[in-house]
């Protein structure tokens, strides 16, 4: 089954792809949601409409998860739903900059079977099936192996490196690095460009659920916080933070987490 769905997300990220380009950016008509949830535009709201149709309308049976569709208690039901973030990193695209990303995947009695990670503007295409390796632009590619936090180059934001968040007095000593959005920050990990990353906030499912297995199948290590498993289209859609990276390090980050 992964393979029978990884064709049909690589067609449908490269076709939203093309509709997001068409959009200028800071141009692009945006609201604020509401409870401080961040922007949405009209490039959001056309990608999404573009990838339900086509991926519902190849699957129908499929349940979906995604930030631009009201949620409801049908996927629940579903054994396998397609989990979506039209464009992560909305405000880099309004921003004019290249860092946003589609990130679509399928995931099957909670395990994510075929992901899609794209960066149009970046002509970056991350792709994975179960079982079937990782690959970038086609070609294959392998988490970190690093294996020292003090040699480690980290993706992180900035409130990630409050103390109390540390089990020892002192931070860590690795280098910390920032991208905007999540699914690039899960897949820079994945090709070994990075060491590892960590959000310790609450993360929805569609922010992470492709680079997820693209990490996995490129020999890293993703759990949540505290190191546990991963699992998705849950009746809460939210993860309790995610830490990934290269085996050799990613249990030594999780366990100087407090």
């Amino acid at each position: 089954m992964p393979a029978h769905d990884l064709p049909l997300l690589l067609d449908a990220a490269r076709k939203a792809g093309e509709v997001a380009c068409g959009f200028a950016g800071a141009t692009a008509q945006r609201w604020d949601k509401p409870d401080d949830a961040g922007p949405v535009t009209e490039a959001d709201l056309a990608v999404n409409d573009l990838l339900h149709d086509a991926l519902r309308g190849a699957r129908p049976d499929y349940g979906w998860l995604s930030e631009e569709t009201e949620d409801n208690a049908e996927r629940l039901d579903k054994r396998r739903v397609f989990i979506i973030d039209p464009i992560d990193g909305t405000r880099s695209f309004v921003e004019g900059s290249d860092t946003w990303a589609h990130s679509l995947a399928v995931a099957e009695d909670g395990i994510v079977t075929a992901a899609v990670v794209y960066l149009p503007r970046r002509d970056r295409l991350y792709a994975a099936a179960r079982g079937q390796g990782a690959t970038l632009n086609g070609a294959p590619m392998r988490a970190s192996h690093v294996s020292a936090l003090a040699d480690a180059e980290v993706l992180a934001a900035r409130p990630a490196l409050a103390l109390h968040h540390w089990r020892a007095e002192t931070l860590p000593t690795f280098r910390r690095a920032y991208r905007p959005s999540l699914a690039y920050r899960l897949a820079l990990v994945a090709e070994g460009a990075y060491d590892a990353m960590l959000t310790l906030r609450r993360s929805w499912e569609w922010d992470i659920a492709a680079g997820a297995l693209i990490i996995a199948e490129a020999g890293g290590i993703v759990s949540d916080r505290r190191g546990a498993p991963l699992r998705f289209n849950n009746d809460d859609p939210r993860l309790d933070g995610v830490v990934a990276g290269g085996a050799a390090l990613h249990g030594k980050l999780c366990d100087a987490l407090a």
